[in-house]
């Protein structure tokens, strides 16, 4: 399994890519936020060569606009792989199932050439989603083993741990297989 982490403005610009084949970034959240931090993340996760990849925390509301939003502050660079994350809000709302779906769908058709995954925790996974649509594929928070998240489902990505950063593991023999499968 591949190691990797995910970072957002709680994290340096400076973090240590060592061992890691690659890195999500938090790109944008709502309509209004994008992490100030985000060109120095993407810089470095670039600078060590890991596979790139950013996200979009979800809020309930305007999807479109959300998705629109998304796409146009996080960068495009051909193997970059985007995400939605999925999950309760500071407010305590979230997204509904519809909506969680027509994002990733509109995501989708904004950048065709991309892959698009779900990111969401075990708890919501197995009891607020009711589509298991997770667009090219699941990366799952479920704080256990690196690599054995309790669900059933196909995950690609499983976030492990947040401890002293988010751990994540990818289901791909190689980096080269990640950039294939992104790119493809």
């Amino acid at each position: 399994m591949l190691r990797g982490i995910d970072v957002s403005a709680y994290q340096s610009s400076a973090y240590s890519t060592d061992g890691l084949s690659f890195v999500f970034i938090k790109a944008t959240e709502g309509r209004s936020y994008v992490n100030p931090k985000l060109t120095a993340q993407v810089k470095t996760a670039r600078d060590s060569g890991c596979v790139v990849g950013f996200y979009h925390f979800l809020w309930p509301g305007d999807i479109t606009a959300q998705a629109e939003y998304f796409v146009g502050k996080a960068p495009e660079k051909a193997g970059d792989l985007l995400a939605v994350d999925w999950e309760t809000t500071g407010d305590g709302t979230h997204a509904s199932n519809a909506e969680k779906d027509r994002f990733v769908r509109k995501v989708k058709e904004l950048r065709p050439d991309h892959r698009v995954l779900l990111y969401t925790n075990r708890n919501f996974w197995l009891n607020v989603d009711t589509t298991s649509y997770a667009g090219d594929g699941l990366w799952i928070a479920d704080y256990v083993t690196a690599g054995e998240p309790r669900i059933k489902a196909k995950w690609r990505f499983h976030q492990y741990t947040d401890n002293p950063v988010d751990k994540d593991v990818a289901q791909f023999s190689s980096k080269a297989a990640l950039r294939e499968w992104a790119a493809d």
